[in-house]
């Protein structure tokens, strides 16, 4: 017999298995593919190749030359060049310190790999908070802690999150919540628009703000907070889609877009699945209890029958 509570339990180990694949797999979802140049050593071999290595980018570093090269990169961000960042120590300690308290510990790994992903994402000197992100970041928190045991408990981590990251909780719920509302009773195309930066709403800013900045940060709580926007708007989640969003209207790569839009599909799924599992036994079970309750019902109603026949009889005896 499988009961809620061991279906509830399957339902959150397989979110968070889930989770742990799509949000922290891999650092270098947060990051472009490649090194800029400008901060690498490059040597050409007799045919001409390209044989830039982790080497060469160590030993310039070593030469003390890191952020130096003429370039529009080096000239934006090498001023950042030696100066300290916060470590994912640092990040850890600061969520345990706000948390002060034991997580569950079947979220316990899971949360742990969400601070450091969100850190990396957010330490990037090329990141930009923005309405899109934070949807994004209450969305999958949101998912992620749906069916955690303690409710408040749960929201405490959410911000303890937040200010790991150096974020206020507030203001990142209250862009959500802004963006949320800007896109209810709109359409794809007036998402589209926004993103083409037509207009003069926040969505519309970041645009025109991305399209202007070459360096400009991908990471996947915006994919997901794009992914929520098509969810607002009544829009199918589809690969078409976020292209045309990505690629077309914000004039930006829509390739780890997509992807994450693959691996959001697919979770989701399982957990419809899970839900409406736990829907169809947790059914079952309120009607075998009141099945159970019919029956002591009806045994309490014949016991008390027959007690009445045991006085009457008794009392016809004493006569």
């Amino acid at each position: 017999q499988i009961t809620i509570s061991a279906l509830k339990m399957a339902y959150a180990r397989t979110t968070l298995a889930i989770f742990c694949v799509l949000l922290c797999s891999s650092v270098n979802s947060f990051v472009p593919g490649a090194v800029p140049k400008a901060f690498t050593t490059t040597s050409r071999g007799a045919l001409g190749e390209d044989t830039s290595s982790t080497e060469d980018l160590v030993r310039g570093f070593q030469i003390g030359d890191a952020g130096k090269a003429s370039h529009p990169f080096a000239e934006r961000f090498g001023h950042l060049a030696g100066k300290p960042v916060p470590t994912v120590s640092d990040a850890m300690a600061v969520f345990t310190t706000e948390l002060g308290g034991p997580i569950n510990t079947l979220y316990r790994n899971y949360m742990s790999d969400l601070v450091a992903t969100t850190h990396l994402s957010v330490v990037d000197a090329r990141f930009k908070l923005d309405g899109v992100w934070c949807l994004g970041f209450t969305t999958v928190t949101d998912v992620l802690l749906r069916n955690y045991p303690e409710k408040d408990f749960g929201e405490k981590m959410v911000r303890a999150l937040a200010t790991s990251a150096n974020l206020e909780y507030e203001n990142v719920k209250g862009q959500a919540d802004e963006t949320k509302a800007w896109a209810e009773g709109k359409t794809a195309e007036d998402v589209a628009a926004a993103l083409r930066g037509e207009g003069d709403s926040a969505i519309s800013k970041l645009a025109k703000a991305a399209k202007a900045d070459d360096y400009w940060l991908y990471t996947r709580f915006f994919g997901i907070g794009l992914i929520k926007l098509m969810e607002v708007t009544g829009t199918e989640a589809t690969n078409d889609v976020m292209q045309k969003w990505v690629k077309e209207d914000l004039a930006k790569s829509s390739q780890k877009a997509e992807a994450d839009l693959d691996q959001w599909s697919a979770l989701n799924s399982k957990l419809v699945m899970m839900e409406t599992l736990m829907k169809e036994i947790e059914i079952r079970e309120k009607k075998k209890m009141a099945d159970r309750l019919e029956e002591k019902a009806a045994a309490a109603l014949k016991k008390q029958e027959r007690d009445a026949q045991i006085e009457t009889a008794m009392k016809g005896a004493e006569e």
